[in-house]
């Protein structure tokens, strides 16, 4: 029978002596899609080849066609956030609109860009314009509008909701910081630690989501404790970048391991509350229809 190769030094294999055996790493993919895709880092093609057609073009056409490459950029780099704010919108039961329409914004940016290149190319003002809608337009019907209403769920007052938008926006801010520090470190065993946390508390992020009276219960887990953990995290990288201390790192993965249960631990518990008071609703609502006469077929024989 085959076996599977568990070395002492491969990533799979046993933990030295004094170390803690580490947890199942989560199953989440360390290298998830980007959600901009390819198609928005095309868009940073043509401002560097408008920036080279320029060079010849004299100082003003120089000039004229750096700026116009300066604003298809910005643009560019708009319109790949503002993918990554819509997904983020999207992924969410309750959520916030964009501050900021950065897709929209990129429209317009890639339009005035598209008119000054143009016009390095000899075009009058009136043809500059029109290539610049064209362009504006085109963007705008392949990248679509921002979300410009908030994401609500039916039932729940609006205070209430933005109270947990607000805090889940804290909350993944935290996570997000945890795993960029993380990963600067190039360490994939680290790097799979903390995407394993950040999983565990995603699902206490959609619980709350889901039924927003669970904030109460959640919301020291997704503030106090997060923000302590991204500070750990932030303490630990700047420590093990300068002597790679394994004792730093033993105490570092144990935060970890702790943080990941006590999180996982809640999470259950709100879900068991939510199912309680689903039987609970559920039994007063037998009471009262029994009360009134009203019985099914099945219960009549």
């Amino acid at each position: 029978m085959a076996q599977r190769y568990g070395g002492q030094y491969s990533p799979q294999g046993q933990s030295q002596p004094g170390q803690s055996p580490q947890p199942p790493r989560s199953r989440r993919k360390l290298d998830r899609p980007d959600a901009a895709g390819a198609r928005s880092n095309i868009l940073f093609v043509p401002p560097v080849v408008l920036a080279f057609m320029s060079l010849g073009s004299g100082a003003i056409g120089l000039a004229t066609g750096l700026v116009g490459a300066g604003l298809w950029l910005l643009g560019a780099w708009l319109t790949r956030e503002g993918l990554r704010a819509e997904a983020a919108y999207h992924d969410r039961k309750i959520a916030r609109r964009p501050a900021i329409p950065r897709k929209m914004l990129g429209s317009a940016s890639i339009a005035l860009g598209t008119g000054l290149a143009a016009t390095v190319h000899g075009a009058d003002v009136l043809s500059s314009v029109i290539y610049g809608v064209i362009t504006g337009a085109l963007h705008l019907a392949s990248f679509g509008p921002d979300p410009l209403r908030n994401k609500m769920t039916e039932g729940v007052d609006t205070y209430q909701q933005d109270r947990v938008a607000r805090v889940v926006d804290e909350a993944e801010a935290y996570l997000k910081t945890m795993q960029a520090q993380i990963d600067t470190l190039r360490d994939r065993a680290l790097s799979g630690r903390v995407a394993g946390f950040r999983d565990t508390a995603t699902q206490m992020i959609r619980t709350v989501e889901n039924d927003p009276r669970d904030l109460t219960a959640a919301r020291r887990f997704l503030g106090v404790y997060l923000m302590g953990a991204r500070d750990a995290t932030v303490k630990f990288v700047e420590i093990y970048q300068r002597n790679h201390s394994q004792g730093a790192r033993q105490s570092y993965e144990a935060l970890l391991t702790d943080l990941e249960q006590n999180f996982a631990a809640r999470t259950e518990k709100l879900l068991l509350d939510d199912r309680s008071d689903l039987t609970v609703e559920i039994d007063v609502l037998r009471e009262r229809l029994q009360r009134e006469g009203v019985t099914s077929p099945r219960n009549r024989e």
